[in-house]
């Protein structure tokens, strides 16, 4: 058995404009007793975020979340004008082993009529008692829907690529070198805030087959809930926010039958979206 959760977690600002990490981690741990936690919009040292007062928020959930371990990648990384940096990013917390992490620099194709920002995949190659499997958390551009369908496809190009590498692995150097020949398996969970809906051209493209033998990715939700609307994962206590669902789990076809369950949760509001919770048998 395997349970992820994957959040969008506002810089740890709840709907009561409190930012408050603890607070995150402590809701996340009561909704499921969790494997891996996928998080987007995690700030070290960013106090222009509204409720910031630039705390490291991965320190801080790190502290809150004894037994895991996290790792971190940065979209964002801007000189504070105090000769440090400000980050702003995602993270994944996990307690099984991680064999290896990448941190991907998604497409940012100009599109200078709306405001955006670079975005970030964190994978992580995770021992899990279902098998390796690689875990990634990522957020995709909101405001323009050109950035948001070329990320969708470098997503597609990532696992088109990993699933390259573990059905033809490459010659390896020797063990603790960096060219020593590491897992990263065709299996995979693709988890965080996609900025799209369940009917937008964007989920149908994420969700389309591959040429070759990469593993189609499926929504999560509707393999184990067919014909079940997604509820809401936005605007459910944040009324600025329109009520849609744009939070998702996309896993690969060997993974569709070991899902056990797919819940939204519709309890917190310790950030301005709602936390996924899957669950694999």
């Amino acid at each position: 058995m395997m349970k992820i959760v994957t959040w969008n977690v506002q810089w740890c600002r709840g709907v009561d404009g409190v930012v408050d990490p603890r607070r995150i981690a402590e809701t996340a741990l009561r909704l499921a007793d969790f494997d891996v936690l996928c998080l987007q919009e995690v700030a070290r040292n960013f106090p222009g975020l509204a409720g910031s007062h630039g705390e490291d928020q991965m320190a801080a959930l790190g502290d809150a979340l004894p037994g895991y371990v996290g790792f971190y990648g940065a979209a964002t990384d801007v000189d504070d004008g105090r000769g440090g940096r400000s980050l702003f990013g995602n993270a994944i917390f996990c307690r099984l082993p991680v064999v290896q992490v990448f941190r991907h620099a998604l497409p940012w194709p100009s599109d200078p009529d709306v405001p955006s920002m670079q975005r970030v995949a964190v994978e992580a190659v995770v021992r899990a008692p279902i098998g390796d499997v690689r875990i990634l958390s990522t957020h995709l551009e909101y405001y323009s829907g050109r950035q948001r369908m070329a990320q969708v496809d470098a997503l597609r190009a990532l696992h088109a690529e990993a699933c390259a590498h573990a059905h033809r692995p490459r010659r390896g150097g020797e063990p603790g070198e960096p060219f020593a020949a590491m897992p990263r398996p065709a299996t995979a969970i693709v988890c965080g805030d996609f900025n799209f809906r369940p009917d937008s051209p964007e989920h149908a493209r994420m969700t389309a087959p591959f040429l070759g033998d990469a593993p189609a990715l499926l929504d999560a939700w509707s393999a184990a809930r067919a014909g079940v609307s997604h509820p809401p994962s936005w605007g459910v206590f944040d009324k600025s926010c329109p009520l849609i669902c744009c939070d998702f789990a996309f896993v690969t076809t060997d993974l569709a039958t070991r899902l056990r369950s797919v819940d939204i949760d519709a309890t917190s509001d310790a950030s301005d979206h709602q936390p996924v919770i899957v669950e694999f048998a």
